[in-house]
């Protein structure tokens, strides 16, 4: 799996970083709100562990932040507060599951399991994604924006498909790389931009409106 972890205690950090590296997963550490927001919209992760009490943001409006965003990455709260009312409220603004500061690291270790699982499952269930008046049935595999019906190729159905998947966030060119062309290096080339010009070009969006891109950090669809 690869997490990313958003908490300002030096000590909790290290420990949540160490057990997760050595049950074989990949772990990003931030310790403050701004930049853990910004690393959870311009990165992929299979589970974000979020503490409430941040610096610059706290951990609810960046979780609210996330959902209005529309990123449905499974979000554990982490937080010392812990009556009944503090977990409602966590829950309520978006978050899938809520951990009572101090906590065993097997319990923590489990949670994050059964969150990615989940995660993994119900994307899988999905079959059919949208973007404006563009939508991609991923049963028969048919492209239609309006009345319209438009023919791809596999590679860039399946750019399109990624792309859409990950509604809300930013997808870097290293992301691309790996799904679409299982790739896990960067072979110096604009085989990314040559793809997503002519993608554009199919699905009408010359302009940039549906897949937008960011400068310096990849792509991205917003609705």
């Amino acid at each position: 799996m690869k997490l990313l972890t958003i908490e300002d205690d030096v000590q909790v950090s290290a420990y949540i970083l160490k057990g997760m590296r050595e049950a074989g997963h990949q772990v990003d550490v931030v310790a403050d709100g701004k930049d853990g927001l910004f690393r959870a919209t311009t990165e992929s992760y299979d589970v974000i562990i979020l503490d409430r009490m941040l610096p610059s943001l706290d951990g609810l409006t960046i979780l609210k932040t996330l959902r209005g965003s529309g990123n449905q990455t499974p979000v554990l709260l982490l937080s010392a507060l812990g009556e009944v009312d503090d977990r409602v409220q966590g829950l309520r603004a978006g978050g899938d599951d809520y951990l009572v500061k101090p906590f065993a690291f097997a319990e923590l270790m489990a949670r994050v399991e059964v969150l990615s699982k989940r995660s993994q499952r119900d994307s899988q269930k999905v079959t059919s994604l949208s973007a404006g008046d563009l939508t991609v049935d991923l049963l028969s595999r048919k492209i239609v924006r309006g009345e319209e019906t438009i023919e791809l190729q596999t590679r860039e159905f399946n750019l399109l498909e990624y792309l859409m998947r990950h509604k809300g966030q930013v997808v870097t060119r290293t992301m691309l790389l790996e799904a679409v062309w299982d790739y896990h290096f960067d072979p110096q080339t604009n085989v990314i931009d040559v793809h997503i010009s002519r993608l554009r070009k199919k699905i009408g969006d010359q302009d940039g409106t549906i897949i937008q891109t960011v400068r310096g950090a990849g792509y991205i669809i917003q609705n």
